[in-house]
């Protein structure tokens, strides 16, 4: 925490004074106690009585405005501590290697962004404040418990080790059982956040009733071990409230005892049964507090293992400098690659092919062929176990991928559309356009005639993952982010698989205009869309089985021809 408090340390040290002036403060009122019985009520007098309710009146008023202080200024700290925290690590997940998310699941992820930072924000905000006053008040207490009278402190200290002893144990245990209780917080995350993306499918197939028995079996695993921690911490409050304030109850009748025979003052009495109330309150607030302090250091442990991932991609030390102006070559060397999460399946199999610029060519297979998989290695998305991939001459290895992306345009086979305006979506393939451009670009992709009829057109909300629009719609969206883009080299991975017929040829027309002295690679299953290829690559099992035109590879027979005669017979 110490690296998030440090930018605001002249707050941390403002709050930190203003708790121990409050502690101080609260101190303060057990002398203005005894001052009140002593001088106010024993002699009977008017004037002292008057006196020492003024002094406890100005201690009163000096403590709520410390109080109020403290309590400002560390909310203060807390809401800003967390908003950090909760920016570094979005920050870090946002970088990781697409490598990360074949395993992780994104509910767990959202989970230690949220309900994780929480309790952090909750630990600066109240939990350290109220741990540290009740700290400092309670060493105060046990201070002016010995001053006022040294047999009776004696009494209560001598349980203050019993006292302890079941704050590390159980402080311990809570822990690891508020470490168990977040990990199913975020299973059940994890599984809302899968149902809601995929709701339609669910209510396709009628699995609502499943979804929901699913969820309360995830529930009731949550509530499980909440329940356990919750009984740990019990137990831990309850050793800390008899031992403490059974010792207290024993001085206090050791002390009425030295009243009745004269040894100690009423107002002694009542000092001492003040600090003594003060200081095992403070403990029993502590004991409470441990166990949020175990939460907290529980969700930080979750948070610390998402922020020691590194990401498998990254730009190195010094990264090469693509040739200006760009020119959009692409070449693979002998590339061998395997995902993470499938070892020794390989995907590409000694892969070598080379693609001059201004280029189109269209990469054919059934599905596992390999054909997705090269756009990831040329987005750099992964990195291959054997081979190189290089783009205008250099290896991408050597490139930041940053700089490597800006010359790429995508546009995927299932695009992600945002919950922005229709112009948004558009300019995320440049920010900088102009809604002149951004317009330009919706023509270009066939998609200005639907946007336009939208109810505000262009500034049109079109919900979270594009819910409003169809499948051929969210294609165009896409489509016109990448020609906004204008990138030397383009990438089409089945760009055309949901549109209708009409404006298949439309966006066809707009996509070979946008080729033009462009370097384009177009992933495909319908053979239509790539008969106008400069060259056709068919892939099977991770390897280039056949290259060259349509006309070539019908003629030659072989899965290319099988699968041309397939599709035109079914066409036709």
């Amino acid at each position: 925490m110490l690296p998030h408090l440090r930018p605001y340390l002249p707050r941390a040290l403002g709050a930190g004074a203003a708790l121990l002036v409050a502690a101080l403060l609260t101190l303060a009122l057990g002398q203005g106690l005894k001052a009140l019985i002593d001088t106010g009520l024993g002699p009977g007098s008017a004037a002292g009585l008057n006196t020492a309710a003024g002094l406890m009146a100005a201690i009163v008023a000096a403590l709520g405005v410390a109080t109020a202080a403290r309590y400002y200024l560390v909310s203060w700290l807390g809401e800003r501590v967390a908003a950090d925290i909760r920016r570094r690590v979005y920050d870090h997940v946002v970088g990781l290697s697409p490598s990360f998310f074949e395993t992780a699941r994104t509910g767990d992820i959202l989970s230690r962004m949220t309900a994780d930072v929480a309790l952090l924000q909750s630990l600066v905000g109240s939990a350290i404040s109220m741990g540290l006053r009740n700290a400092v008040t309670g060493t105060g207490a046990l201070v002016m418990m010995a001053a006022t009278s040294l047999k009776l402190a004696g009494i209560v200290a001598l349980v203050l080790p019993v006292v302890i002893a079941p704050l590390v144990l159980f402080g311990r245990r809570e822990r690891r059982l508020s470490r168990v209780a977040q990990d199913r917080i975020a299973d059940l995350a994890a599984r809302a956040e899968e149902t809601l993306n995929g709701l339609r499918t669910v209510q396709a197939f009628a699995q609502e009733d499943a979804e929901r028995a699913r969820f309360a079996e995830g529930t009731e695993a949550s509530v499980t071990a909440a329940l356990r921690r919750i009984a740990s911490r019990a137990a831990l409050i309850l050793a800390v409230i008899l031992l403490g304030f059974g010792a207290i109850t024993f001085a206090l009748w050791v002390g009425g005892q030295d009243v009745v025979a004269g040894r100690m003052s009423g107002g002694d009495l009542a000092a001492f049964v003040f600090y003594a109330v003060l200081a095992a309150s403070a403990g029993a607030t502590v004991s409470e507090l441990w166990g949020e302090i175990q939460r907290a250091g529980a969700a930080a442990d979750r948070l610390m293992e998402l922020l020691a991932v590194q990401p498998d991609i990254a730009a190195p030390a010094m990264p090469a400098s693509l040739p200006q102006p760009p020119q959009g070559r692409v070449a693979l060397e002998r590339v061998r690659f395997a995902y993470p999460s499938r070892p020794g399946q390989w995907a590409l199999d000694d892969v070598s092919l080379a693609v001059q610029p201004g280029e189109t060519v269209a990469l054919v297979g059934p599905s596992g062929a390999g054909k997705t998989s090269l756009f990831q290695l040329l987005l750099r998305f992964y990195d291959p176990q054997s081979g190189r991939v290089l783009v205008d001459g250099l290896d991408v290895a050597t490139l930041d991928p940053a700089s490597l992306r800006a010359r790429i345009a995508l546009v995927p086979q299932e695009p992600l559309i945002f919950g922005a305006t229709a112009a948004d979506n558009i300019r995320y393939g440049r920010p900088g356009a102009t809604d002149a451009e951004v317009r330009d670009a919706a023509e270009a992709a066939s998609a200005a005639g639907f946007i336009t009829a939208l109810p505000q057109g262009f500034a049109t909300h079109l919900g979270a993952r594009g819910v409003t629009l169809s499948g051929g719609q969210r294609q165009r969206i896409a489509i016109a982010r990448a020609i906004l883009k204008d990138a030397p080299i383009l990438l089409l991975d089945e760009a055309t698989s949901a549109l209708d017929a009409e404006s298949e040829q439309a966006v066809q027309q707009a996509l070979e205009r946008l080729s033009r002295g462009r370097t384009t690679l177009v992933v495909a299953h319908r053979l239509a869309t790539v008969r106008r290829a400069d060259r056709i690559l068919v892939l099977e099992e991770g390897r280039i089985v056949a290259s060259g035109t349509h006309e070539a590879l019908v003629r030659d027979g072989g899965l290319y021809a099988r699968l041309a005669a397939l599709q035109f017979t079914e066409h036709a």
